[in-house]
């Protein structure tokens, strides 16, 4: 074979035009031939018997072409990659093939995605905000506070309705002295303040007392439904029922309750580590992100459309195995969501788009800084891989090259390295302590 012409058209593709020698193409076709020759059927002769000669006059020359260039098709392509250097992703696809008469030999000419040449900005000593990880006293009382709302106790209790209150109420509503779809309900369960209807209904029913009926007149907003939207409506309500929930007292009793401590402090400090450990994770990640946007903003690389698609690939998987995780059908999800399959891949197609990108620049800064893998590195994560997965060391060995893994380690310690390099800016203002 001969390397006629290789050319990179952009967007990561290449075109290239490989030389098949008569004698390589003319053993395809014979090799076609014996592969072929029992399904003919040619007046004359019983299957598989009639010479090749015969059949290509019967069903014209080209008759072997077809399954020869397919048999020929991994051999140009790995002798275009040997040759050309390219780095090919994806299946190849033919574009042109052409045999010459005259001398017996063959063009092929093939469509390849090639992965991307990278060229980066500057990656040392980049610099991006990364906030306080400081926890603020209002946020364990937020914590403190949600944990107390589980713990409740619901009393039911007679006296008028007040703020904060669950009240079990009928309602019937009119628009114009019409009842309307949705509007009537019976023992419904409201918590008075939550905001769950329109404005202005929940302040009415306060102090409302058992047994009470009122008329309520309440006009909908203009951003509501549009049937319904500022029109005025009439909704009569009896009120059924007042509970009230009452917080556990914040104390020791309290942090035995709920907790394996003895204090109420030992409590809040134990809130105090989990906080501070989750949220210097997401400061973290946050300033990780942001150094991983300035690079691949500033980098050139044509990355072609079958990395993207085989990214999407992937985070549909994931998504699908996490929500199978949960006992959930992926599908169910999706519909309950309101979101197409297609949908769901679109809105993921600029996550998958960065993702491929960052993959590519870190492998770049791996291959500029010169990072060496040692045996004992690609070990240890074959090990921690295993033990993650619940598999045999040697089974995954056989399902995750150890080119694959080489690879990760490196991309991990260039993010590692961009990160040690950056400048830490600090945010305009400091965390302040809300209600």
């Amino acid at each position: 074979m001969k390397l006629l012409t290789c050319e990179k058209t952009g967007d990561g593709i290449a075109e290239v035009t490989v030389e098949v020698s008569p004698e390589e193409f003319e053993s395809a076709v014979s090799s076609a031939f014996v592969k072929n020759r029992k399904r003919l059927s040619v007046p004359g002769f019983r299957k598989g018997k009639a010479p090749r000669k015969t059949i290509e006059r019967v069903y014209g020359l080209t008759v072997f072409h077809s399954d020869a260039i397919e048999s020929l098709l991994p051999d140009a392509l790995r002798f275009a990659i040997d040759s050309s250097d390219l780095k090919v992703i994806g299946r190849p696809q033919v574009m042109d093939f052409d045999v010459n008469e005259e001398s017996g030999g063959a063009e092929v000419s093939i469509k390849v995605s090639i992965y991307p040449e990278v060229t980066l900005g500057e990656y040392k000593g980049i610099s991006a905000v990364k906030p306080s990880a400081q926890v603020l006293d209002s946020e364990i009382d937020y914590e403190l506070g949600a944990i107390r709302n589980r713990n409740a106790r619901i009393e039911i209790v007679d006296r008028p309705a007040k703020d904060a209150d669950i009240v079990i109420i009928d309602f019937d509503g009119f628009i114009d002295g019409a009842p309307f779809e949705g509007g009537k309900a019976t023992n419904y369960e409201l918590v008075l303040g939550s905001g769950s209807f329109i404005p202005g209904f929940e302040k009415k029913i306060l102090g409302m007392v058992v047994g009470e009926q009122r008329s309520i007149e309440l006009t909908f907003p203009e951003d509501y439904d549009e049937k319904f939207a500022g029109k005025p409506v009439v909704f009569d309500v009896k009120l059924n029922e007042v509970k009230e929930k009452l917080l556990p007292e914040l104390d020791d009793e309290f942090a035995v309750d709920v907790s394996e401590f003895d204090t109420l402090d030992e409590y809040k400090n134990s809130i105090r580590e989990k906080l501070e450990k989750n949220k210097q994770e997401d400061v973290d990640a946050a300033f990780e992100n942001a150094l991983m946007d300035e690079i691949v903003d500033s980098m050139q690389a044509d990355v072609p459309d079958i990395m993207i698609e085989e990214q999407m690939d992937s985070a549909v998987n994931g998504f699908t195995r996490q929500i199978s995780s949960y006992g959930m059908d992926p599908a169910s999800y999706l519909q309950m969501m309101d979101i197409t399959p297609e949908m769901f891949r679109e809105r993921m197609l600029e996550r998958s788009e960065r993702q491929v990108r960052i993959t590519l620049a870190l492998e770049k800064i791996a291959e500029l800084e010169a990072f060496e893998v040692s045996e004992d590195e690609v070990e240890a994560e074959y090990s921690k891989a295993a033990e993650q997965n619940g598999m045999e060391i040697e089974k995954l060995r056989e399902t995750v090259s150890k080119e694959t893994i080489i690879n990760e380690i490196k991309i991990r310690r260039a993010a590692e390295f961009v990160i040690d390099n950056a400048v830490v800016k600090a945010p305009d203002e400091e965390p302040t302590e809300k209600t």
